[in-house]
């Protein structure tokens, strides 16, 4: 019992850091009032770059840093439209994925198929690696883990409520005229952590095509950036709770591995989709807690509305 939930975890975290990642990243552009529905794409160009990356240098470093570097590129032309240009952010989004993913493609060709050499090969963590269950889950895997489920949400909460930078930021996605009376930077604001947000979805591609499934093929993303965009929902807007919500994705997708390997009297179809089935209960279950009074995790009062400073 004890090894079937130590490996039942350890698929759940594997497989769930690439959401972890993405769903951080895209809680930053939220909060500060923008909501980029390009994650997918975004994802997508990032796992091709790593791949294509990787093959050709042999680094899996300089791939992830490829991959970012794709991923805030992406989230630069997405805020120049949406953030000055102040055009719609639902079709300004739609158009980064579509663009994503066919530029994906168009990148990963001459790679598709083609394992990627040089991966994050799991590395055990001294004294951690040994605890029981999440020991092996956490600590004896890929050196990608711990930042996507620790180090980045940890960095993310800090800033965003433990600084003064934080509360301007907050303050731009909650009320951004009162922000720019009070001299917040409003417009400055919102580009950089959109392009940040973005850059944390190429790191999630990278992870996906050098830890997860160490390949590139058109497809491999399967919706996830789709998912990562109903955690931050689920989370209420909240770096740690969105890096759980990865998890507890895994976590589905993993049960429907096991099911699969363990021949249950379920039909894979359905077993695969589990995680679809999942995003749809995160979606509702804010709501439901709305209905019954719980006012936590309500979105910023600005997201998806553009600030043109003339309105006051």
């Amino acid at each position: 019992m004890i090894e079937m939930l130590t490996a039942l975890l350890t698929t759940a975290v594997l497989s769930g850091g690439v959401l972890a990642i993405a769903s951080v990243g895209e809680v930053m552009a939220e909060r500060v009032g923008v909501s980029n529905l390009g994650v997918e794409g975004l994802v997508s160009v990032g796992a091709a770059t790593a791949a294509l990356t990787a093959i050709s240098t042999g680094n899996p470093w300089l791939a992830l840093l490829a991959a970012s570097a794709a991923g805030a590129l992406g989230g630069m032309t997405f805020a120049s439209a949406a953030v000055f240009v102040q055009a719609s952010q639902v079709l300004c989004g739609l158009a980064i994925t579509f663009l994503g993913v066919g530029l994906s493609a168009v990148i990963g060709h001459s790679v598709a198929g083609m394992p990627v050499p040089v991966t994050f090969a799991p590395v055990s963590i001294p004294v951690l690696s040994a605890l029981p269950i999440i020991g092996p889950a956490f600590f004896a895997q890929n050196l990608l883990i711990v930042p996507a489920y620790f180090l980045v949400p940890a960095f993310c909460h800090w800033l965003l409520f433990h600084t003064r930078h934080g509360l301007n930021m907050r303050a731009v996605g909650e009320n951004p005229a009162a922000a720019d009376a009070a001299g917040i930077p409003v417009k400055a604001i919102r580009f950089w952590y959109v392009t940040l947000g973005a850059a944390l979805a190429g790191a999630a591609g990278a992870y996906l095509s050098l830890a997860v499934i160490p390949s590139w093929s058109e497809g491999m993303v399967a919706g996830r950036g789709w998912i990562a965009l109903a955690l931050v929902i689920f989370a209420g807007f909240r770096p740690f709770n969105a890096a759980a919500g990865g998890l507890l994705f895994g976590l589905i997708s993993a049960i429907g591995f096991l099911g699969q390997a363990r021949g249950w009297p379920i039909a894979a179809p359905v077993l695969n989709m589990l995680p679809y089935l999942g995003t749809l209960a995160f979606i509702m279950l804010p709501a439901v807690f709305r209905r019954k009074g719980r006012r936590g995790g309500q979105a910023p009062a600005a997201l998806g509305l553009p600030y043109f400073r003339s309105v006051r």
